[in-house]
């Protein structure tokens, strides 16, 4: 189909202040999109992954690990990573607790696609007990006692220490220990069956969304701040920042060579079904 015929492409993403902040350009038509229809629909990161798994969307942010799984159908573009740069998925508890203390015992984890919970694996090892819960559930929960550990993603990696909680382990910052990279937690997708002109249109346009948030910074902001759930603006700033930047416009050569080395990694575990030849698009 030509790209001057309007068409509709669906984008899923989460709903939280850092994806919001990187589609502001395109959920306000802030870019032209020439005959293209950004239609937004918003799920939480693992519910994303499983909808991928059927190829139900033409575009959708997902966790790399479950790229592992649907690189088959999908294409990993070149813009619009979440990279964890020593930092990233933290290993909570209620009480002071050492990584050694928790092995064996049961852990909360935000999904199974998720790349919080393979990197728990890679950490801890594949045979890790867990829970999966929400992952706005997962601190809570911790805090009230129902589970003893959890992996929290999102912006309650910047306050769970306000809720008298602790960390056992930042497997950003343990990645990096283990490879000198940064991890790579999610990424955007798009179904390779669009065609190769229309993949390529879909991912200039991405990475403008992109570009024009961090050149209108504040503008994009304010609008993020409205799923920022409660948190501070301050707060709210630093974890844009955190997961929205330069990475994001482009993997770069070390970005891309954090994402085949987790993949590569995942797969010498047996945690991932086989090993993956990663396409990087635009």
């Amino acid at each position: 189909m030509p790209l001057t015929a309007e068409r509709t492409i669906r984008v899923g993403h989460s709903p939280d202040s850092d994806d919001a902040f990187m589609f502001y350009a395109l959920t306000h038509d802030k870019i032209d999109t020439g005959g293209l229809r950004f239609v937004h629909q918003l799920e939480d990161i693992e519910t994303l992954n499983r909808r991928a798994l059927s190829g139900e969307l033409e575009v959708s942010a997902v966790s790399i690990h479950a790229f592992a799984h649907l690189a088959d159908r999908y294409a990993l573009l070149a813009s619009g990573s979440s990279m964890g740069d020593r930092y990233g998925p933290t290993l909570i508890t209620r009480q002071p607790t050492t990584l050694e203390e928790l092995r064996g015992r049961t852990i909360a984890v935000p999904g199974t696609l998720t790349t919080a919970y393979l990197a728990l694996q890679l950490c801890l090892g594949k045979d890790v007990p867990i829970v999966v819960l929400p992952f706005d559930q997962i601190l809570p929960a911790v805090a009230e006692g129902r589970v003893e550990a959890g992996v929290i993603i999102h912006e309650g990696q910047l306050y769970y220490g306000d809720r008298g909680l602790h960390k056992v382990v930042d497997l950003g910052q343990w990645w990096y220990e283990q490879t000198g990279l940064p991890l790579p937690l999610g990424g955007n997708v798009v179904r390779k069956d669009l065609g190769e002109e229309l993949v390529l249109e879909i991912a200039r346009l991405i990475k403008a969304s992109i570009v024009y948030a961090l050149e209108h910074r504040q503008e994009a902001l304010d609008y993020a701040l409205r799923y920022a759930r409660d948190l501070d603006p301050g707060l709210a700033d630093r974890f844009v920042g955190m997961y929205v930047n330069d990475w994001t416009v482009d993997y770069g050569p070390t970005g891309r060579e954090a994402v085949r080395t987790l993949l590569a990694r995942a797969a010498e575990a047996g945690l991932v079904p086989q090993p993956v030849q990663v396409e990087f698009v635009g």
